[in-house]
């Protein structure tokens, strides 16, 4: 099955995507449109017009595991700007799941120190 913590990359493809795009329709958006490879270690998410409802797709190295996720009540906070696609952290992706804002702007960001003097 599919383990988060093995994933090179979570992709977030921004604006909305046709909900009706199946396996094949979806791997060419992530070919065409983002110049990324759908065979990767990557999970593609991507978002509905009602933003209510999600799909992910993921190889899984002897096939396509699609996943559909719709809420019942409430909505993604999903960027809309179109012809897009962001590279999210684990971190941003349970925000998205919960609810929330992937950028958060009261979050401490990490920081690379080039010394300590």
């Amino acid at each position: 099955m599919l383990d988060l913590n093995k994933l090179d990359h979570i992709y977030l493809a921004c604006g909305h995507t046709d909900m009706r795009k199946s396996i094949d329709g979806l791997s060419a958006i992530i070919q065409e449109e983002f110049q990324l490879d759908p065979f990767s270690s990557s999970l593609f998410l991507f978002c509905g017009r009602k933003n209510d409802r999600i799909k992910a797709l993921y190889w899984d190295g002897d096939g396509f595991l699609l996943m559909y996720k719709r809420l019942e009540d409430g909505r993604f906070r999903w960027p809309r700007k179109q012809k897009e696609v962001k590279d999210l952290t684990h971190q941003q992706l349970r925000w998205l799941l919960e609810g929330l804002e992937i950028e958060q702007p009261k979050v401490i960001k990490k920081v690379s120190p080039k010394s300590v003097i």
